[in-house]
């Protein structure tokens, strides 16, 4: 035990998720820990939160409520101010998987390029339908034809203007040319998969406390 100061803070600034290959988990392996006291921070980082056992399920939902408590027990009368996430879900990462994933790198690739062409031409499809409903080359053709007064073949300037227009604005709206990005924003494919993320976070710690209820009741 120590002996704690006067108005010691420690602040810990835990993580939405964290996936780790070792059975113990500390405090440090999901969290950010500050306190002025250098050997609190230390015993407080080294904290073993949780431990995963053989057949149980590799996820698990740490309540920061929990690590308050051990905490307050380690250091009587320190005072704890969290600044993170109100639930932590740690993943036991398997090392056996991560290799089998690594000599499958020629699936994973007929995979992606797979996705890709279905992308590619799903959008393709998409955007044809899209203005075969509206009927864009009508309206091009009678706006060519009010401006210069002769029939539109299909294939004038208004056409391959319009064209070009639609890549540039593909391009612009997702950030991307090839591999690169076109300036520091996140791309709005980038902003969809936080928000899945986020959510299927949420859904996991919903599904954790109906599961621990339900536990409760049947006790």
């Amino acid at each position: 035990m120590v002996g704690i100061v006067a108005n010691t803070v420690l602040y810990i600034m835990a993580k939405a998720n964290a996936a780790l290959s070792k059975k113990d988990v500390e405090l440090c392996d999901v969290a950010s820990v500050y306190c002025e006291d250098e050997t609190i921070r230390a015993k407080a980082n080294a904290l073993k939160i949780h431990h995963f056992r053989e057949g149980q399920s590799p996820r698990e939902v740490i309540s920061i409520l929990k690590i308050i408590e051990q905490l307050t027990k380690l250091f009587p009368g320190i005072m704890v101010e969290s600044i993170g996430e109100t639930d932590i879900i740690v993943e036991k990462a398997s090392l056996q998987r991560n290799k089998s994933n690594e000599k499958k790198g020629f699936v994973e690739v007929i995979k992606v390029i797979f996705v890709a062409l279905i992308c590619f031409f799903g959008s393709a499809f998409t955007i044809m339908a899209f203005h075969n409903d509206i009927g864009i080359s009508d309206v091009l053709a009678r706006i060519y034809e009010m401006v210069t007064g002769t029939s539109s073949d299909g294939y004038t300037a208004l056409e391959i203007s319009y064209s070009i227009g639609l890549a540039i604005g593909i391009i612009v709206f997702y950030n991307h040319v090839g591999g690169k990005r076109l300036t520091s924003d996140p791309t709005p494919l980038e902003v969809e998969m936080r928000n899945y993320e986020r959510d299927v976070n949420q859904a996991i710690v919903e599904m954790a406390d109906r599961q621990n209820l339900e536990k409760n009741v049947e006790s």
